[in-house]
C-alpha cells in the first residue's frame, strides 16, 4: 500500500506559533482531577501537564511487521493518543497521581519501566508496533486512521500480556457501564453468588493442589485489580451536543480522570482538562526522532514531556466522537466514582452514559460472557466496533 508520505505536512511548522499562555482568569484550570488557579499556580500548572507522557510521531525506527512503514507521522495521531492515556494510567497504577517529572534528574525505576512499554520497538508491550499490528486483527491495515472506539479495543487486548501492571482493561459499550461487569472483571477470584473459591460445581485445582488453589483465593479475595475504565461514546452528530458540556467537563474534575481521547475530524487530540469552555489538551502531531534506549533502558525523556503550555480550543470544536477514560487503583475508588457519576447524572446537562448494576438482557455481549480471557487465547476476544470509527477514516491521497 502506499504509506501516507503527503500527509507530514501537519501541525509541525504551525503549532508552536498556535501555543498561547493561560488566559488571567478567576476560572479554576483542571486537570485530571486537580484543581489550578491560572492567577497565582502557573508553574504547577506546567508542572504538572509536563509530567503527563506526552506520545509524538516518529520516524526512523525499525519498520512496523518488518517491512512497513518507519514512522507513524500523518496517521497515528490516534494510536499516539492510546498511548497517552494509557501511559497516565500506568503512571498512576505504579506512581501515583501526585508524581511529578524531574527534567535531567535520575528517575525512579517504575517511571523508566513505564517508558520503556511505549518505545518505538516491536516488543514493547504499548509500541506504536504492537497497536498497528493488533489493528490488523481487527481489519485496520498498518497506516491506516484508527478512531477512538478501535484504539481502545487494541488497548485492551495489549494489557492482557502486561503482567507487571496486572490491568483490568474494561471498553464500556453501548453507551452503557455495568457495575456488576466490572466487579466480576477486577475480582475474577470471587463467585458473585456464592463466594471465594466456588467459580464452578467442581473445585478449581493449581498444579494439582485443591488447598493451594483454594489458599489462593482467600488470599486475594480481598485485592482489586486496578482498573482501566474506557468508554466511547458519541455526543452527537456531526457537532457535539452543548447539553454535553458540563458532564463532559465534570469527568476532568473527579480524581480517577484519565482524560478523554477525541479531537477533530482526521485530527486526534488527548485531552486532560478544561479552564472555562476551552479544553486543554496535548497535541501528537510533531514529528520526533526515534530513541534507542540502551543496554540499561535508559535514553533521554525530554522529547516524551510537553514543557510548553499545552494546547486549548473551544469545547464546540471537539467531535462528538471521543472515548472517555478513568483509572481506579481499588474497590473504594470504583465505588467513588460510581458515586460521582450517580450525582452528576443529576445535574444539568444530559447523561453521557448510563451507569447500571447489572447488564440489561438486551445488551448481553460476548464480553459478558468472557470477562476473564485466558492469555494464551487473547486472539479470541469479541471485537465490538461502533460506526464511530468510520466518521475518523483519514481520506487517501
Amino acid at each position: 500500500m502506499a504509506f501516507l508520505s503527503t500527509a507530514t505536512l501537519t501541525y509541525d511548522s504551525l503549532r508552536y506559533g498556535e501555543i498561547e499562555d493561560f488566559p488571567e482568569t478567576s476560572e479554576p484550570v483542571w486537570i485530571l482531577g486537580k484543581q489550578f488557579s491560572a492567577l497565582t499556580e502557573k508553574d504547577e500548572i506546567l508542572a504538572d501537564v509536563a509530567s503527563r507522557l506526552w506520545l509524538t510521531y516518529r520516524k526512523n525506527f525499525q519498520p512496523i511487521g518488518g517491512t512497513g512503514p518507519t514512522s507513524d507521522t500523518g496517521w497515528g495521531c490516534m494510536l499516539r493518543c492510546g498511548q497517552m492515556i494509557l501511559g497516565q494510567a500506568l503512571i498512576c497504577r505504579h506512581l501515583g497521581r501526585d508524581w511529578t517529572w524531574s527534567p535531567g534528574q535520575r528517575q525512579r525505576a517504575e517511571y523508566i519501566s513505564i517508558l520503556n512499554a511505549f518505545i518505538d520497538k516491536k516488543d514493547s508491550y504499548y509500541s506504536i508496533h504492537q497497536i498497528a499490528q493488533m489493528g490488523v486483527g481487527e481489519g485496520k491495515s498498518i497506516g491506516q486512521w484508527y478512531g477512538p472506539n478501535t484504539v481502545a479495543q487494541v488497548l485492551k487486548k495489549l494489557a492482557i500480556f502486561d503482567s507487571w501492571s496486572r490491568l483490568a482493561v474494561h471498553v464500556a459499550m453501548d453507551n452503557t457501564v455495568v457495575i456488576e461487569e466490572i466487579k466480576r472483571l477486577c475480582m475474577p477470584w470471587l463467585d458473585f453468588d456464592r463466594g471465594a473459591c466456588a467459580a464452578s460445581e467442581e473445585p478449581l485445582e493449581m498444579n494439582g493442589d485443591l488447598e493451594g488453589a483454594c489458599a489462593l483465593a482467600e488470599e486475594e479475595t480481598a485485592l482489586w485489580k486496578p482498573l482501566v475504565l474506557l468508554i466511547p461514546l458519541r455526543l452527537g452528530l456531526s457537532d457535539i451536543n452543548e447539553a454535553y458540556f458540563e458532564p463532559l467537563k465534570q469527568c476532568f474534575m473527579m480524581p480517577q480522570s484519565l482524560g478523554v481521547i477525541g479531537g477533530k475530524p482526521n485530527s486526534a487530540h488527548y485531552f486532560i482538562g478544561f479552564v472555562g469552555h476551552e479544553l486543554i489538551y496535548l497535541d501528537p502531531h510533531t514529528t520526533q526522532p526515534a530513541v534507542d534506549p540502551d543496554e540499561g533502558g535508559q535514553f533521554p525523556d525530554d522529547s516524551y514531556h510537553c514543557q510548553h503550555p499545552p494546547c486549548r480550543m473551544h469545547i464546540c470544536e471537539l467531535d462528538p466522537s471521543i472515548a472517555a477514560g478513568f483509572f481506579c487503583q481499588t474497590e473504594d475508588d470504583f465505588d467513588d466514582w460510581c458515586a460521582q457519576i450517580r450525582k452528576v447524572s443529576n445535574c444539568r446537562g444530559l447523561p453521557m452514559f448510563e451507569l447500571v448494576e447489572s447488564q440489561p438482557s438486551h445488551l448481553i455481549t460476548a464480553d459478558v460472557l468472557n470477562l476473564t480471557p485466558d492469555f494464551s487465547d487473547s486472539d479470541r476476544l469479541e471485537r465490538f466496533f461502533d460506526s464511530e470509527d468510520e466518521e475518523f477514516e483519514i481520506l487517501s491521497l
